[in-house]
C-alpha cells in the first residue's frame, strides 16, 4: 500500500499501532484488546444493581457504589462497570 506511513503518522490508538507492527490479522486471533472485553449486563444483574443503587443512595457517610459491589452477586466487576452502567440506566 503506496499511503500506508500516513498511518504511521496519525495512529489512534495503541491498538491501531500494534495491528500495523504486527500484522492486521493480529488482534482478531484474541490478541489484544478482545480478550479484555467486559461481558455484557444481563436483566437480572441491571436489576440487581437498580435495586441495590435505590437501597444505598440515601445511607449517609458511605460510598454508594463500594456498598453496591460488596453485595452485588456478579464476581469480577469493577468500581469503574458498576458506574458506567448505573449512568447507562
Amino acid at each position: 500500500n503506496k499511503k500506508a506511513f500516513v498511518e504511521l503518522l496519525f495512529w489512534k490508538s495503541p491498538a491501531a499501532v500494534r495491528e500495523m507492527t504486527e500484522g492486521y490479522s493480529s488482534l482478531r486471533e484474541g490478541e489484544g484488546a478482545g480478550r479484555s472485553r467486559v461481558p455484557p449486563w444481563t436483566p437480572q444483574e441491571e436489576q440487581e444493581l437498580r435495586e441495590l443503587y435505590w437501597k444505598y443512595k440515601e445511607v449517609e457517610g458511605e460510598d454508594v457504589i463500594a456498598a453496591i459491589l460488596a453485595h452485588l452477586p456478579a464476581p469480577g466487576r469493577t468500581r469503574r462497570q458498576v458506574v458506567k452502567q448505573l449512568v447507562r440506566l
